[in-house]
């Protein structure tokens, strides 16, 4: 894996190969392949980063002492959808990361 920034045109080319489904078949079975140890790698990089913890615990809390059911579950819906998009953020990071050591070590024994 290449050590350089990406264009935005190869980023999007790159996205679109992914909808491929034998391409991203290959990929998922990677990722089942790792998934518990790549379960420790992305809570430790989530705790370490500070996304989870005390500020965590303080939104979870806010969001269930909400009185109102209807912005409860706004606030839930919402909550939800950030922790999502933080873990698959995240996520990646470690893919990149994952797939760059891959590559390092396979060049390595070439």
């Amino acid at each position: 894996m290449a050590d350089r920034a990406y264009s935005d045109a190869e980023i999007d080319a790159a996205v679109a190969l992914l909808q491929d489904a034998e391409r991203l078949r290959d990929a998922q079975e990677l990722v089942a392949r790792a998934a518990p140890q790549l379960q420790r790698v992305l809570n430790t990089a989530l705790s370490q980063g500070g996304w989870f913890g005390d500020i965590h615990d303080q939104a979870v809390q806010a969001v269930a002492r909400e009185e109102d059911l209807s912005q409860r579950a706004v606030a839930i819906s919402t909550l939800v959808a950030e922790e999502t998009r933080l873990g698959m953020l995240v996520g990646v990071a470690v893919g990149f990361e994952l797939a760059r050591t891959l590559e390092a070590d396979t060049s390595k024994g070439e």
